[in-house]
């Protein structure tokens, strides 16, 4: 899962994204709406996680120019306020959720995995392929009874693909989905390894992931 985080006060920018980024999901930050707006304009997001109050403007206004524009990439917002109203207009603006600070972050983290899951059409807290099982929540995963050990990008990778099962995958998206912008020495053949790494531990689950040559990799169930 690939997210962007817009929140200008450093502590907690810093402690969101280290508790997200070893549950797998690859953050980027913006401090400001003018750095909220340069990252969309160049990357697709799987969830925004949006301040309010930002030193440039308020996080709404990214959010309705995002839905004017036909974005509907789902959107939880921050806010210090504990005004109905101002968590209505949120909600009015085009927001899927809210959070009042100061947080959990369990519960952060538990909100975005459930936005993650609405937006891609799986309501169930278990995804079962084959012998295979997905639990998003607790990041697992289960060949019958028995658990297996992915790593945290692994893991991510695996649910990419599961989500879009049936369906190609580009190695570009993947690699997207479990890198953020610091890290720009890791190389797109890191993909080709994590792929190699999760059909070694799947095997025997009667889930197959194929290479489509030139175009990405496919995961469905065997026969």
């Amino acid at each position: 899962m690939r997210l962007l985080l817009v929140e200008d006060t450093f502590d907690m920018a810093e402690a969101i994204m280290i508790r997200l980024e070893r549950s797998g999901i690859a953050c980027d930050l913006a401090k400001t709406l003018d750095q909220a707006h340069g990252c969309v304009d160049v990357q697709n997001y799987d969830v925004i996680v949006l301040d309010i109050n930002l030193p440039d403007g308020l996080g709404t206004e990214l959010l309705k120019q995002l839905r004017s524009r036909g974005d509907r990439t789902p959107v939880l917002m921050l806010t210090a306020q504990f005004s109905v109203d101002d968590r209505v207009s949120s909600l009015n603006s085009g927001a899927d959720d809210y959070l009042v600070k100061p947080f959990d972050h369990r519960e952060l983290e538990a909100r975005i995995h459930a936005l993650y899951r609405r937006d891609k059409g799986d309501k169930s807290e278990e995804i079962s392929l084959g012998d295979l099982t997905f639990n998003p929540t607790a990041r697992s995963v289960r060949v019958s009874d028995t658990s297996l050990n992915l790593t945290r990008r692994e893991l991510s990778v695996l649910e990419m693909l599961i989500r879009n099962r049936g369906k190609v995958v580009s190695k570009e998206r993947l690699f997207e989905g479990i890198f953020n912008f610091e890290e720009t020495e890791v190389g797109m053949n890191a993909v080709e390894l994590y792929v190699a790494r999760i059909r070694k531990k799947i095997g025997g689950s009667g889930v197959k992931i194929e290479t489509q040559r030139g175009l990405g990799y496919r995961l469905d169930v065997d026969g």
